[in-house]
């Protein structure tokens, strides 16, 4: 199957202005913070430093670690670890109610210190950041006493408490790679004319961009280890990932320094896991609203507009209900919440079996809320509607609501923490609704303040 795809596909056409690896040599800088959540907390309150630590979203067994510290790992505590759990496995484990405002002002010291040694080139995440050393910078000795300069001003602009691993390599793909060889504090360099090297040391689940499915795909090609999958070719690899992505990342794991491609976002939208109060069905509610008014103030300020709307609510069993509209691109709220509402009519009838389900104020039943944004398209994308256009009742409407949506920008602007919103705001043990650190997206400051 490999083989007939592979004989169909051309080679992917490279740069003649990108380096050869050895040519280009150490270009890449990048930084990992060794558990990042959970060394913040221990930077904040010295009185959990040296101790187990577990960084959760909501103060209750049920839930899970979003991060731990060394201490914790060391007993087998790691992210998606139960707590119940985790407490078995260390009955002095301690728990921290995740605070993302905190992390994000962190994380904005730890880039200011680094800045005092280097310029950051990318962001990739709130504990991950690359910078591209040139001239002399990329000679071995040079790049190194760079990685300690940055340690040393992490730790005295920032704190004691906060570690990070760096690893140098011809590409940033390879300096990640060097950032999970030596953990905590690492530091690894992964010369070009040593490649593979060390490489051949690792899982091939340690690579970014193979998980449990794609370790699947490369099984079934004969690929079992580090070794089998450096010395496959670009098409192979292509042929596996069945697309062009494969390719560049042969190159990757080779030194080559193929630029990456940019993304577009293709969803906006917010989460929360419910604190047990919330967890009625009047404040699941609420919370659902509020986390789509928020979404929408991220819309706005992207200049984007959306087309549809998906809702998921999640019971206490883990069983999951999903909910999904379409309207003509829109960026105001008001719309949004009347499609909210359509949506929460319908899950009502068809989990209670009635619109307005005569439930107990107080009866527990949901786990958590998402509201996402979908269909993300710029205004100039905008078609109208051939009918919308000649209903003057509804284009007077929709001018009130984006003249009423602006005006509540204004006052969010001016006035900061939530001035004005729409309906009632659930209020959280954490204190902020809905904004936190994503995977690979650092929320601005602003976004705390709505």
């Amino acid at each position: 199957m490999i083989e007939q795809i592979m004989n169909k596909l051309p080679e992917m056409p490279i740069d003649q202005a990108i380096e050869s690896p050895t040519k280009a040599g150490l270009k890449w800088l990048f930084l990992d913070l060794n558990s990042y959540f959970a060394s913040v907390e221990q930077q904040d309150n010295p009185a959990l430093r040296g101790k187990p630590v577990a960084v959760v979203p909501t103060m209750t067994d049920s839930t899970c670690a979003i991060a731990a510290s060394y201490e914790a790992k060391a007993f087998g505590i790691k992210t998606g670890t139960k707590i119940y759990e985790a407490k078995k496995m260390c009955p002095n484990l301690i728990c921290v109610e995740a605070n993302h405002k905190k992390y994000v002002e962190y994380h904005h010291k730890i880039i200011a210190a680094t800045e005092r040694c280097l310029p950051v080139n990318k962001v990739w995440s709130v504990d991950e950041f690359d910078c591209l050393l040139l001239g002399r910078e990329r000679a071995p000795a040079n790049a190194i006493a760079l990685a300690n300069k940055i340690k040393k001003a992490i730790h005295e602009h920032v704190g004691e408490a906060i570690h990070c691993s760096i690893g140098i390599a011809p590409n940033s793909f390879l300096a990640k790679v060097g950032t999970e060889i030596e953990k905590p504090n690492g530091l690894v360099l992964l010369k070009p004319e040593e490649l593979p090297g060390r490489l051949l040391d690792l899982k091939l689940t340690d690579l970014p961009g193979i998980n449990v499915a794609m370790l699947s795909r490369l099984n079934k090609a004969g690929i079992l280890n580090m070794k089998q999958l450096y010395n496959t070719s670009p098409k192979q690899c292509r042929a596996i990932w069945r697309s062009v992505q494969g390719e560049r990342f042969w190159y990757w794991l080779h030194g080559y320094d193929v630029p990456y491609q940019s993304t577009n976002p293709s969803m906006i939208g917010h989460s929360r896991m419910l604190d047990p109060k919330l967890r009625t069905m009047d404040k699941t509610r609420q919370m659902g609203r509020r986390l789509l008014f928020k979404a929408c103030t991220r819309l706005r300020k992207k200049e984007l507009f959306a087309k549809n709307i998906v809702v998921k609510i999640t019971f206490l069993d883990r069983q999951r209900w999903v909910g999904l509209r379409d309207f003509p691109a829109s960026q105001d709220p008001f719309t949004m919440m009347q499609f909210f509402d359509d949506i929460w009519t319908q899950f009502c009838v068809e989990c209670f079996g009635t619109a307005t389900p005569n439930i107990p104020p107080h009866q527990r039943l949901f786990l958590k809320i998402s509201t996402l944004l979908h269909g993300l398209i710029t205004e100039d994308k905008i078609t109208n509607d051939l009918f919308e256009t000649y209903l003057h009742q509804n284009a007077d409407k929709k001018d009130k609501q984006s003249r009423l949506t602006t005006a509540l920008d204004h006052l969010q602007q001016r006035y900061k923490q939530e001035t004005v919103w729409l309906g009632v705001v659930p209020k959280t043990l954490a204190g902020d609704v809905g904004t936190k650190i994503a995977f690979n997206r650092v929320p601005t400051r602003d976004e705390f303040d709505y």
